[in-house]
């Protein structure tokens, strides 16, 4: 490695303080240039990269000193390359990225090439996360129940998965029911620093879900990216992107008594959002750090998605070093760690003078300042003081549709609808809950919040306080520790009283897996669901439920025991005993004294242990599962979870070169926020759905359609989900919401499905109009694969999210953005125009970044700024997607490394 790398000079030893050695590592001191001393830690982890990936190929000294260079560089929007130390998958993008990586090596085989180059090169950690869907709840039955009902309608994608952990090497599987990815990753995965045949480096990961950036809160340089991004990186590829601006989060003080994580990470993903930073890191600092506990960071981190940030990155201290102890990292590790992050200027010491740093912008924050909160109702960073709830609850309902509105006639505000439930008399009105769901990645790995729950259902449960028997509440933690320590401390008897069952480890009602409602309650159904989540955008958590809160774990519980948002708790009782006397949320709500006591003492480092000890045993329905040994998948054409993928079924040698765009349709107009959600549903399947369609064709019961995350393996299921949210807004459909369209050359109204074949199958190119935030929420793939096998050959937007437009430019659609000052509305475009967008035809006329002319048939012409970032964006685009760039690189390339030119 050293004699092949241009820094083989500062490649050291590091020395054990009792004698012997740690390995050998590339050290930043030794480059002797000031310039580290000011760099963020984040962009010194990014510097450590360069430097040991070093090999003036596919990265360069040039890039190592844009990196050095950083506070000059980056501005300017200078190109990096970067190889993170492993990728991280889940269950719902775990299948679909073997579904890619199988194709691959079967698309290797045909073209003559060898289908082994198709394996990851760098770790890859795959846990099947076993996203529950909550079929079952307020049950003692309800974690087996749900966990056999998963394994049954799964077996299929489990099987495949398998087969994928023994045909590609270099592959973790953890089997499902262990816990939700992100806590796996942050208690067990995550090893911080790496040791690699005697060379050590941070460590670093790519993850197939957005909120893999959990992890930065243990000081591990992580974030979301596409599928397809993660499968380059597997096999080698350094991914290219912009060298990022890094936000300094400066946090002074300490959280007010009874104040949680989660009104925390609410209030920093309001103030980030504001201050703007998408694409950039933010790096958090200052004295009040030491007040932050390690799963608090994490909280804070996981929600980087939804205040726009790459990372919210937290730089190893002390803080961390306790943590890995707790969760039962060794004490030689520990030491390694520690060891080479001091020596490398990579850990923070807040017994020393704190080093001024050059941050790109600043932001502080007094923890003194923060408020109890929840966030909604349809968007994660729309937050809402609690003792505004109430008010700010009745505006909505005055407000005119949009994100904080309704546009409910006064008249209608005090509408009841009465229904029987289990025999008894019920009624509903707006604001009513009828899901209250403990889950999410964000707050489940948070041992403060999940005690304050457990206490606060003990006191209530002891005044004889208790929840509404229709509203489907539901407990799903992310690992089996919580479990451990609820059990232990005595709390979980309390939460299962008030309905809180555990229903599965895992990702549930926060992704869509809510289950079915009661019949009697969808029938009568009025509008609220509240959840300790990290999305609520409409029509994710439950078709029925317009509106969404996300609060804190205990927050979750108080607001089951009230029945409704519709409640000020400061002058309100939360509920009234048997014997008719009133209680209020202070009557019932824990001290933070309280929570640290009953953690300090129930939170212990056996119980981490003892879990992570078996975690790859599975279940027996799991460890009985065939799989065959060959190398190459054998397509079932029968299965309705696992299909080739189209694109790599009859590739060519050649790649196709740049596609023009011309007298496209446009198939969707679309305004601001539209989220991954709303493209690509990985919710339930609608019974009218094209999808549902398909299914029952192929001969799938209704009952076993599974939901379209599970079915991400299969292309048929997926480009008929595409932009098929029940609460899609179009404006080609004047006000009517759904997943519907006007086909533009007929007039008549379809699905968007159906609009996009009969566009298709007349050679008719299609582009999609957009607003600002295009594509916010998870790293879904197939939200630009769906539209890619639909036709569409260019989004036109005032701005995209991060990965999505990412995710654009690997599948080879073009992501344009509209003149600052400038979008669909100001243009006076309808939607009903058709767009020809002049572009080269070579692919080596096309620069990232440069303006655009595009036209319309009634005579508009106006720029747009293509946003192909990086030159090797544009040859994904050249090869028609970034996975035949991988194939024919590998091919075309003697020694199979992956490059641009190729």
């Amino acid at each position: 490695m050293g004699s092949r790398n241009s820094f083989s000079r500062i490649l050291k030893t590091l020395e054990k303080q009792g004698g012997g050695e740690f390995g050998k590592y590339y050290s930043l001191p030794s480059l002797s240039d000031s310039r580290i001393d000011w760099l963020p830690f984040s962009i010194r982890i990014l510097l450590e990269s360069a430097i040991r990936n070093c090999d003036d190929f596919q990265v360069t000294t040039k890039d190592v000193e844009n990196i050095l260079d950083w506070e000059k560089t980056s501005p300017k929007k200078v190109e990096i390359p970067f190889k993170p130390a492993r990728v991280l998958l889940q269950d719902f993008t775990g299948v679909p990225t073997v579904v890619d990586l199988a194709g691959m090596r079967n698309a290797m085989n045909k073209l003559g090439g060898d289908p082994s180059k198709i394996n990851p090169l760098v770790p890859v950690d795959l846990v099947i996360d076993h996203s529950v869907q909550v079929d079952v709840s307020r049950s003692e039955n309800a974690l087996q129940a749900n966990m056999e009902l998963e394994l049954e309608r799964n077996k299929e994608r489990y099987s495949f998965l398998k087969w994928g952990a023994n045909a590609f090497n270099n592959m973790i599987v953890i089997p499902p029911g262990a816990g939700i990815v992100h806590q796996v990753n942050l208690e067990y995965l995550a090893r911080v620093v790496f040791n690699t045949n005697g060379i050590l480096y941070p460590d670093t990961v790519f993850g197939t879900d957005s909120h893999t950036s959990m992890v930065d809160g243990l000081g591990v340089a992580g974030w979301g990216v596409g599928g397809i991004e993660a499968e380059a990186a597997m096999l080698g590829q350094a991914i290219s992107m912009v060298l990022p601006g890094v936000v300094g989060f400066e946090l002074s003080g300490s959280l007010k008594n009874g104040v949680t994580a989660t009104d925390l990470v609410l209030t920093v993903a309001k103030m980030l959002r504001q201050h703007g930073v998408v694409g950039n890191f933010v790096e958090f600092y200052g004295k009040g750090m030491s007040e932050i506990s390690l799963p608090d960071r994490a909280t804070i981190a996981n929600m980087s998605p939804e205040y726009g940030a790459t990372m919210g990155f937290f730089p190893v201290d002390h803080v961390t070093l306790q943590y890995l102890k707790l969760t039962g990292r060794s004490d030689d590790m520990i030491s390694m760690i520690e060891t080479y992050l001091r020596a490398n200027k990579m850990f923070m010491d807040y017994s020393k003078p704190e080093k001024e740093m050059a941050f790109s912008s600043h932001l502080k924050l007094n923890l003194e300042d923060v408020e109890p909160c929840v966030s909604g109702p349809k968007r994660p960073h729309d937050q809402v003081l609690l003792k505004d709830m109430k008010a700010d609850w009745h505006a909505c309902l005055d407000r005119k549709v949009g994100f904080k509105g309704y546009g409910i006639l006064k008249e209608d505000q005090s509408k009841i609808v009465k229904f029987e439930s289990g025999g008894l008399p019920a009624q509903l009105k707006h604001g009513d809950i009828v899901i209250a769901a403990i889950t999410s990645c964000t707050n489940t790995s948070n041992p403060s919040v999940m005690i304050h729950s457990g206490l606060l259902a003990k006191k209530a449960c002891n005044l004889g306080l208790e929840v509404k028997p229709w509203i489907k509440t539901s407990l799903a933690p992310g690992s089996r520790v919580v479990t451990k320590y609820l059990e232990k401390s005595g709390l979980l008897s309390y939460l299962k009283k008030l309905g809180f069952h555990i229903v599965g480890y895992g990702c549930s009602t926060c992704i869509g897996n809510s289950g079915d409602l009661d019949e009697s309650v969808a029938s009568a159904i009025s509008e609220n669901a509240v959840l300790s989540g990290n999305r609520n955008f409409e029509g994710r958590i439950h078709p029925l439920t317009r509106a969404n809160y996300l609060a804190s774990p205990p927050l979750v519980v108080a607001y089951a025991l009230a029945g409704t948002v519709d409640i000020d708790f400061e002058t309100e009782p939360i509920g009234v005993s048997k014997d008719g006397k009133e209680f209020f949320l202070r009557d019932i709500w824990p001290s933070s004294e309280e929570v640290a006591e009953i953690v300090q003492s129930n939170v212990l480092p056996d119980m981490f242990k003892s879990v992570y000890e078996t975690i790859t045993e599975g279940h027996p329905t799991w460890n009985d599962l065939y799989v065959a040994s060959n190398r190459l998948y054998e397509w079932d054409p029968k299965s309705s979870y696992i299909r080739e993928p189209p694109n790599l079924k009859d590739i060519s040698v050649t790649p196709p070169g740049p596609y023009e765009v011309k007298d496209a349709y446009c198939l969707l107009n679309l305004g601001d926020s539209i989220t991954t959600d709303h493209i690509s549903p990985g919710g339930s399947i609608h019974r009218d759905s094209p999808a549902a369609k398909y299914l029952k064709e192929l001969g799938v019961d209704r009952r076993d359609f599974n939901s379209y995350g599970s079915r991400r393996g299969n292309d048929e299921v997926m480009v008929r989900g595409t932009f098929g949210n029940i609460r899609l807004v179009n404006k080609l459909m004047e006000g009517e919401v759904g997943p519907n369209t006007i086909h533009i050359p007929s007039g008549e109204k379809l699905s968007v499905f159906d609009a996009a074949m009969r566009y298709k199958k007349k050679g008719q190119d299609t582009i999609v109009l957009a607003g600002a935030e295009y594509g916010t929420g998870s790293a879904r793939d197939w939200a630009a694969k769906g539209p890619k096998l639909m036709g569409v050959k260019a989004v036109i937007a005032k701005s995209f999210e991060r990965i999505h437009r990412s995710n654009l430019a690997g599948m080879g659609i073009i992501p344009l953005c509209f003149q600052p000052g400038e979008d669909a509305e100001t243009l006076e475009l309808t939607g009903h125009e058709r767009y020809t967008i002049d572009l080269p035809n070579d692919i080596s006329k096309i620069t990232p970044g440069q303006n655009i002319i595009v036209k319309t048939n009634n005579g508009k012409l106006f720029k747009c700024k293509l946003r192909f970032d990086t030159e090797v964006e544009l040859a994904y685009f050249d090869h028609g997607d970034i996975l035949q760039f991988v194939i024919r690189s590998f091919i075309t390339s003697k020694n199979g490394n992956v490059h641009a030119s190729s």
